[in-house]
């Protein structure tokens, strides 16, 4: 739909032209009559205008992994939620049609805010809400449903630092709601190597020592383990080849040793597989592996059986992510080598981990203190007050 938007204001453009170049009858000399240059652009530049904005929410979903549209979808449909609750009585599609955003202000953003967290939702969520619903309201500003002023209000409202939650938590009796964790669950790297080394000898357990290796030596999204191809794998060259649809681009990563170890036990399973199937197959009772490939859910809920078996609670696929890249990060990896191998966009989140993995005081001696004053060497006594010591010199 979004391609229509050129064909669109070109077809509009030339509309101009048409409807302003009045052709005398044929018995008379051609004079064509014209407006001026500038009165041409400025009316081809309003039918150029009013294309972008019938097609500007069409355009901007077309640029949009299939996971963010679903978040924000998710998003706006709490704040029809909100808005229903404030008594209004009928809320259009406000992920498609700008029209729909007419009548919100920043007052009722603001508002929504305020709701969710007198709702319990996790300061972290707010936070993501309240920019979902600002970038469709800047959507609609520019599609001529909000004025400018109206628009440059909505922007102003803030959300909430981490030192604010903090605070904001300490005051309020519901902090989350959900299922969704406060915080990752941590591992050690040795729990990590029990996760990828203690399986069964069976299809299964080969199918989940290569899972394992993938989510935490090469630190792969859920989505990206379940979308991987037979294709994806080299066993015999150590890489594997994949795509990251979070920021649409396809990455190859050379394999840890672990995870080699893991695809070249794996690959006799592969043997005969068209090159698009599935990597990792859903598995059957009796241990044997299935044609289908495993789903999100499918992997997040083996991951979690898996870590139980290891004692390991609430483990997801996820914080198999998180330790892969806090281990990197404390490891002293660059953060735009960290950016590069997570297919992150940008450098914000490596740098989370980075900071997050740094010791606070890291180059003081702060055994010095202890290590002065060993069991072999004698302690000084306090000096008592009054009393000299014995290389002062006193009155005689």
């Amino acid at each position: 739909m979004c391609y229509n938007y050129a064909v669109d204001i070109i077809i509009n453009v030339e509309n101009i032209f048409l409807t302003t170049n009045h052709m005398p009858p044929s018995n008379l000399p051609a004079k064509p009559s014209q407006p001026p240059l500038p009165v041409l652009l400025e009316q081809a530049g309003q039918a150029a205008d009013a294309a972008a904005a019938r097609y500007r929410f069409a355009d901007y979903r077309a640029r949009r992994a299939a996971q963010t549209l679903r978040r924000q979808d998710a998003d706006l449909a709490l704040f029809a939620e909100f808005l229903y609750t404030a008594r209004v009585s009928f809320v259009g599609e406000l992920n498609a049609d700008p029209q729909a955003w007419r009548g919100v202000t920043w007052g009722l953003v603001e508002a929504f805010v305020k709701w969710m967290l007198k709702e319990g939702y996790a300061v972290a969520s707010v936070n993501v809400r309240l920019s979902t619903v600002k970038t469709y309201a800047r959507l609609a500003f520019q599609a001529g449903a909000l004025s400018a002023e109206t628009h440059a209000l909505i922007r102003s409202v803030q959300g909430y630092s981490q030192r604010e939650k903090r605070r904001l938590d300490q005051k309020r009796p519901r902090q989350r709601v959900g299922l969704k964790k406060e915080a990752p669950v941590s591992i050690t790297p040795e729990q990590a190597w029990q996760l990828k080394n203690a399986h069964e000898d069976t299809p299964q357990g080969k199918r989940d020592a290569l899972l394992m290796c993938l989510l935490l030596d090469h630190g792969l999204r859920v989505g990206e383990a379940a979308g991987l191809t037979a294709a994806a794998l080299d066993a015999q060259a150590g890489l594997l080849r994949f795509f990251r649809p979070k920021v649409n681009k396809t990455q190859t990563h050379r394999l840890s040793r672990d995870a080699l170890a893991a695809a070249r036990a794996y690959a006799p399973f592969l043997a005969g597989q068209a090159p698009s199937s599935p990597l990792l197959r859903r598995s059957l009772k009796n241990g044997r592996l299935g044609k289908a490939g495993m789903s999100e859910r499918a992997i997040t809920q083996r991951v979690n059986t898996l870590a139980r078996r290891a004692g390991i609670y609430g483990l997801s696929a996820h914080d198999c992510r998180h330790y892969w890249a806090t281990s990197a990060a404390r490891s002293g990896v660059d953060p735009f080598a960290l950016q590069q191998a997570g297919g992150w966009s940008s450098l914000a989140m490596p740098r989370r981990y980075v900071e997050d993995s740094e010791i606070a005081n890291e180059g003081l001696a702060v055994d010095a203190t202890d290590s002065e004053i060993s069991p072999q060497s004698p302690q000084r006594s306090p000096r008592q007050p009054g009393k000299k010591e014995n290389n002062e010199t006193g009155p005689r």
